[in-house]
């Protein structure tokens, strides 16, 4: 069923085009809205697939709004996601 979740460090294009192919093979297309605060993704989820969304989405510096990181966690995170939004710029 298609689900909507906010993400963090979400900034641009290059960042949505990461998520959109990181994503693609588990879950289809992904939907990046740029245009809300925070940003918004929409695909197709399955209940039990919801943990390995949160992992893919950490791992790529884009996690959940919902999620609750420590201080050093949260670093992390928004340092992975400069490195992915590169490579998001990169690949389009």
């Amino acid at each position: 069923m298609k689900q909507i979740f906010e993400v963090e460090n979400v900034k641009c294009g290059g960042c949505a085009n990461t998520l959109k192919t990181k994503l693609k093979e588990t879950f289809g297309e992904v939907e990046v809205d740029l245009s809300v605060t925070p940003r918004k993704i929409t695909l197709e989820i399955n209940d039990n697939q919801l943990e390995s969304l949160k992992e893919q989405l950490r791992s790529l510096g884009y996690p959940l709004s919902s999620d609750e990181l420590s201080t050093f966690q949260n670093v992390g995170a928004k340092a992975k996601s400069f490195v992915s939004c590169a490579i998001g710029k990169m690949d389009s």
